[in-house]
């Protein structure tokens, strides 16, 4: 090795010892009878130190030519330090240099290497290498090691097989569009990157691996935004012989060891809330659940009274944020409905409600409804004085929706939603299909590998959207971490679910024939879930963006810009490929 200690190791214990230390220099402060010098490596920083009436005119010169990501060996004693630093580990020692090399010199580097760096987000991800030398990239690149390896051992520990899936294989109908990749070979033919493992650990339940898992890449070729990128990773897990609860209580075990483990936090025990409840009371569902809020139905209170804004609407509904009315004046609850209507939310008005000081129910429609009305309201939503009671109304679906924003922003102004303070929740009983007006037919919410309800399966002929599916999400603060579900083990069941999406006899045989035919070699009950692990590592770091939490990520073009990526090939590779390009207009 060329180093005998690492720039995070050193202590008072070592002081009198003579090392020889590695790294990057940080910066280079020249006193004139003292020169210092920031060390650094991936582990820590520690300070070099040259005294004029000390060392060589030769070795000073030598290090005062040395700039900033210069790359150097430093050789000497461990000393005290004379004006210690509390903040930094090392800060009680320096090294007092007689040699340093230069392993490699630097040119200035573009931005800052400092977590208060000048350098902008598409700069920092073009000279990504140079991005992760920062403490802050550093760090998080290590909390998601320390999670991965934390997992790892989390899953042998319950008798989890780790075993790798394809990355080339046959298109499927999971929700997104694939990437493809022509096949030199097979001419014409093309390969498609998986955007999940589904099938593959579907089958490896039917080969007997009762208990599977992959940290795994997957790749959806769709529209990126702050938690999505081209190619991500997933936390891929499938259990045989399993009910829908035994899956919850394996990774409930598995979610609550990594916060007691990587973020010291006792996780309580993960309440369930059914899809019903969650848009009913949230409007959503991933509702954060950190703090309450949650929403009242004001139908019957508010309609007959000349309102048209109510009567009108086929749902009126509203909460409560505690202590909200001492933050908002009249101008910024005009910004709340402004913000409703610059989203296109589709709510059609923003009505407040509070008690005065002197204990008497007001609201901004006063004109419309007595003082006794307006207290049905603040009791009926549980009001107390200094709380702000808001009101939506509007088409059902389009209101919840809006009215979960609301709250959400209300959440974040008024301080609820705290990245240090962590709530999770299994939403479960999701719809098994969901209508889309795009394509005028139901498609599968999930996928369409869901196990239906077994008490809804006949209403898949009377009223298809009612039917529930054996389906679950994991949600924390709310954000979906992930999802899962029971799946279907039988060739006709998993028939006639394709045949409801709409797929004919052939296009099931040419997709899923493969399936089908192994469901009936003794296929075996089986479920799972697969979590973001990129939006878990995200939620560790208390980052807004799971680029943060990757190495080398896209940006939100689906471009690298430090390699230059997606790029043209050449003619002959396309003629190669059995590829020819449409011509540009």
């Amino acid at each position: 090795m060329l180093r005998t200690h690492t720039c995070g190791e050193l202590r008072r214990s070592h002081i009198g010892q003579t090392v020889t230390l590695t790294g990057w220099v940080q910066q280079n402060r020249d006193r004139g009878g003292v020169l210092w010098i920031d060390l650094r490596d991936r582990y820590g920083i520690t300070q070099l130190v040259f005294y004029r009436s000390e060392t060589e005119s030769a070795l000073l010169e030598q290090a005062r030519s040395l700039g900033r990501e210069f790359v150097i060996q430093a050789s000497g004693v461990v000393v005290a330090r004379g004006s210690q630093n509390r903040k930094n580990p090392t800060g009680e020692i320096e090294l007092k240099v007689d040699a340093v090399t230069v392993l490699n010199a630097s040119k200035i580097p573009p931005f800052t290497i400092e977590d208060n760096t000048d350098g902008g987000v598409e700069l920092r991800m073009r000279y990504r290498y140079l991005d992760l030398r920062r403490p802050q990239a550093r760090e998080r690149l290590l909390l998601r090691d320390q999670l991965a390896r934390q997992t790892r051992a989390y899953f042998h520990s319950q008798n989890f097989t780790e075993v790798e899936t394809p990355v080339l294989i046959k298109p499927t109908p999971e929700g997104a569009r694939d990437f493809v990749v022509p096949s030199r070979i097979n001419p014409g033919e093309f390969y498609s990157l998986p955007q999940s493992p589904q099938l593959f650990k579907q089958l490896l339940m039917i080969a007997g691996f009762d208990r599977y898992f992959q940290i795994v890449k997957c790749f959806r070729d769709e529209d990126l935004r702050a938690d999505r990128q081209p190619e991500f990773t997933q936390l891929d897990c499938e259990m045989a012989f399993v009910t829908q609860d035994d899956i919850l209580s394996t990774f409930e075990g598995l979610i609550r060891k990594l916060f007691a483990t990587v973020k010291g936090v006792e996780l309580p025990e993960i309440p369930c809330m059914t899809y019903a409840d969650a848009m009913r009371l949230y409007g959503t569902d991933k509702p954060d659940t950190r703090y309450g809020m949650q929403f009242v139905e004001l139908n019957e209170e508010v309609k007959g009274r000349g309102f048209g804004l109510f009567d009108e609407a086929e749902w009126v509904a509203g909460f409560c944020a505690p202590g909200g009315y001492a933050d908002y004046t009249r101008s910024q609850l005009d910004k709340l409905a402004a913000f409703l209507k610059r989203h296109k939310l589709g709510a059609d008005g923003l009505v407040w409600a509070h008690y005065t000081v002197d204990g008497l129910p007001k609201s901004s429609v006063d004109k419309f409804y007595a003082e006794d009305s307006v207290k049905t309201w603040l009791e009926k939503c549980g009001a107390n004085p200094g709380d702000l009671l808001l009101i939506l109304a509007g088409p059902a679906d389009k209101t919840r929706k809006a009215l979960g924003e609301l709250r959400l922003l209300i959440g974040e102004q008024l301080g609820f939603r705290d990245k240090n303070t962590f709530s999770a929740l299994w939403v479960v009983d999701f719809p098994l299909l969901e209508w889309s007006e795009e394509t005028g037919r139901y498609l599968a919410m999930h996928h369409p590998f869901t196990l239906p309800k077994h008490e809804d399966i006949a209403m898949l002929d009377t009223d298809p959207g009612k039917v529930r599916a054996n389906a679950y999400d994991l949600v924390i603060n709310g954000t979906e971490i992930g999802g899962g579900s029971l799946r279907i083990h039988d060739r006709q069941t998993q028939e006639l679910i394709f045949k409801r999406l709409g797929l004919t006899e052939e296009e099931i045989q040419q997709q899923f024939g493969f399936l089908l035919e192994a469901f009936e070699y003794g296929a075996p009950p089986h479920g799972g879930i697969a979590l973001g692990f990129d939006r878990l590592c995200s939620l560790f770091a208390g980052s807004d963006s799971i680029r943060d939490v990757i190495a080398f990520p896209k940006n939100n073009s689906g471009r690298d810009t430090m390699t230059d990526s997606p790029s043209t090939i050449s003619d002959e590779r396309l003629a190669e490929l059995a590829i020819s390009l449409l011509p540009k207009r």
